[in-house]
């Protein structure tokens, strides 16, 4: 079963739950993992040892807007370095 999903990774979040999130590209929902596991094993009741693989390929990137680049390209330079003028 190939499942596609969006993939949002944001360390600076303000909240630890908004810095990596899963979604559904239709509906935005997060997936419930035990659900999809569920399905394939199709079953009713019962416990199962099961293998689950988690292959991730990056299909496409969304484009980062000019103000994010630029806000982390500022964040990276330390506070320390002296500014000098150039000639």
């Amino acid at each position: 079963m190939i499942k596609h999903y969006i993939f949002s990774l944001n360390p600076t979040a303000k909240h630890e739950w908004d810095r990596c999130i899963l979604r559904d590209p239709l509906t935005a929902k997060r997936p419930e993992i035990a659900k999809l596991v569920a399905e394939a094993v199709g079953a009713d009741t019962g416990s199962y040892l099961v293998s689950v693989n988690i292959e991730v390929k990056v299909l496409e990137q969304a484009a980062v807007s000019q103000a994010e680049q630029l806000s982390l390209t500022f964040s990276e330079v330390p506070v320390s370095t002296p500014l000098r003028e150039v000639a």
